[in-house]
């Protein structure tokens, strides 16, 4: 739920631009900035907050998170000057930079090492279902209820995960002093840049891809079903979820290449095929299961048949990466020994 918070509240405005800069006054380009400010809080904070934060005791800090959500949604939703929002936004992606070092840790220490893995894929399934339902939940709130309630919506929700996490949530302590590894000692560590490589590339292509959906798809005509091709997506997402759950604790390595292979094959078919509305959909599908900003003068310049080139350039560089990475980045074997590995 936490990561389903923290993708609903990135996503909201995408649906409801028109109706936030008419709310504050600015144009949509500046509207679209509230969600150039949560990621820029996101990527700011989150190793300073993620550090200061290290010995507290987990629920603390998740309930810290929360809290987050909760003041600046709300905040957003009160606002009427533009400033203030932007700000409000930013601290908003500041909190979930803080809940995304957290979430996977967190659900890691919850059940027996066996399990894991599957814990973590578990914990993340908030992810695809807010990507599914983002936009079009949102465009469909906002204009139901105007873009303010939506974000009063999201608020109300943040209060009952609070209300959840003080009566279900088992509580850990943080890390002791001498468990925490300076972070030059951290990015030094073998694997460590390998892996980054591969996140960078690999959420880059799906970024890319994912923000100028619609345009993409209207190609094929479908330009009015939107909703419905994020749907497709996001029902894969979720099969694709429960298969990793499966297999990440024993077969580590084959499902990151499996995955990156299978993105690009697919985004090699949608740029194909990218007139065909079925294959499209397909290709989707693919795209959903395999996935467990781009600067918009790609789109003014030669327009959205290019986006799956360089989905396919990203992926097979993120492939590349993983491929080689065989030793301590992505080890092979079981998550156990690959543990080992990279602990040694």
């Amino acid at each position: 739920m936490t990561g389903f918070i923290c993708i609903m509240t990135e996503t909201l405005p995408a649906g409801l631009l028109p109706e936030i800069a008419q709310g504050l006054q600015v144009s949509n380009s500046l509207a679209g900035q509230t969600v150039t400010a949560y990621a820029a809080g996101s990527l700011i904070a989150a190793i300073p907050l993620t550090l200061a934060t290290a010995r507290w005791r987990r629920r603390r800090v998740l309930l810290a998170t929360i809290l987050g959500f909760l003041l600046f949604n709300t905040l957003t939703a009160l606002s009427s000057s533009y400033p203030l929002t932007l700000v409000a936004r930013f601290a908003a992606g500041a909190a979930a930079g803080l809940a995304w070092s957290l979430l996977a840790g967190y659900a890691r220490r919850l059940v027996v090492p066996r399990l894991q893995g599957r814990a973590m894929a578990i914990a993340m399934l908030g992810t695809p279902v807010a990507l599914s339902l983002g936009v079009p939940l949102g465009t469909w709130l906002g204009g139901l209820l105007g873009w303010r309630l939506a974000f009063a919506c999201m608020s109300a929700l943040t209060l009952g995960l609070i209300v959840w996490v003080l009566a279900k949530v088992p509580d850990y302590p943080g890390q002791a002093e001498g468990q925490r590894l300076p972070l030059r000692q951290v990015f030094a560590t073998p694997g460590i840049r390998a892996i980054l490589g591969v996140v960078f590339t690999w959420m880059l292509a799906h970024n890319l891809l994912y923000t100028y959906i619609a345009p993409f798809v209207a190609q094929a005509g479908l330009g009015d079903q939107v909703d419905r091709v994020l749907l497709t997506f996001g029902a894969a997402s979720l099969l694709g979820i429960w298969i990793t759950g499966r297999i990440v604790d024993h077969s580590l390595r084959r499902a990151v290449l499996v995955s990156l292979a299978g993105f690009a094959a697919i985004a090699l078919l949608l740029g194909l095929n990218r007139d065909s509305a079925l294959l499209q959909y397909l290709g989707v599908f693919g795209w959903g299961l395999t996935f467990g900003g781009a600067a918009t003068l790609l789109l003014d310049g030669i327009g959205p048949q290019a986006l799956s080139w360089a989905v396919v350039a990203l992926s097979l560089s993120a492939l590349a990466i993983a491929s080689c990475a065989r030793r301590h980045g992505f080890p092979a074997g079981n998550r156990a020994r690959a543990s080992a590995i990279m602990g040694h």
